[in-house]
């Protein structure tokens, strides 16, 4: 069985990379996703955010993102402590998701693939760029944003040197359409997996 990791900063093209590996057969595992589902059933991981940060969970135990993001973004003492709790927890589960995989293959979706440990688990690491402009744009699009806003989460995201650095491949996407980067994307990966 193939695993695949998925990494790169907001607004490259990573949802359309993952359609794509969803055709070609693999499962998607969306590490965002699988951390709030832990933070729905994990009683140590919720204890341990508890301890380290305070009461940072809403009456109803769902997890105030706003406190705890005002806790942790623009500190890094507090912003590692938080991924010593959560990386551990995901990469269990990520873990167990690949030992119950019953698919060709499994994509590990994480915006800290490298970070966490989770690319030691790939085959191979792809991460996905595109332009900071074309990402404004897109995250602007998307998320309905401010352009101040984008630019903030653009200048919070590692820079593409990181993953050259990091990765097995990286794609830049310099498609003209969207069309045409799903085209090119599925033509990489069905090469990459040896699908005809």
């Amino acid at each position: 069985m193939t695993v695949i990791g998925i990494t790169g900063p907001t607004g490259s093209g990573k949802t359309t990379a993952l359609t794509a590996l969803e055709r070609l057969g693999f499962q998607v595992v969306d590490c965002d996703a699988l951390y709030y589902q832990l933070l729905a059933r994990d009683q140590g991981l919720r204890q341990g955010i508890r301890e380290a940060f305070g009461q940072v969970f809403l009456p109803d135990g769902q997890l105030d993102r706003r406190t705890l993001g005002d806790i942790v973004f623009g500190n890094p003492a507090a912003l590692d402590k938080l991924n010593a709790l959560v990386y551990p927890a995901v990469s269990s589960a990520v873990k167990q998701k690949i030992e119950n995989c019953t698919k060709k293959g499994l994509v590990i979706d994480a915006i800290n693939l490298i970070e966490s440990g989770l690319g030691d688990l790939c085959d191979w690491t792809v991460a996905l760029t595109a332009a900071p402009d074309v990402r404004m744009k897109r995250i602007m699009a998307r998320d309905g944003i401010s352009e101040e806003r984008a630019k903030a989460r653009i200048a919070a995201q590692k820079p593409d040197k990181f993953y050259r650095r990091n990765c097995t491949f990286l794609l830049e996407n310099r498609a003209g359409s969207k069309a045409e980067f799903d085209q090119l994307i599925y033509s990489f990966f069905a090469d990459l997996t040896n699908e005809d």
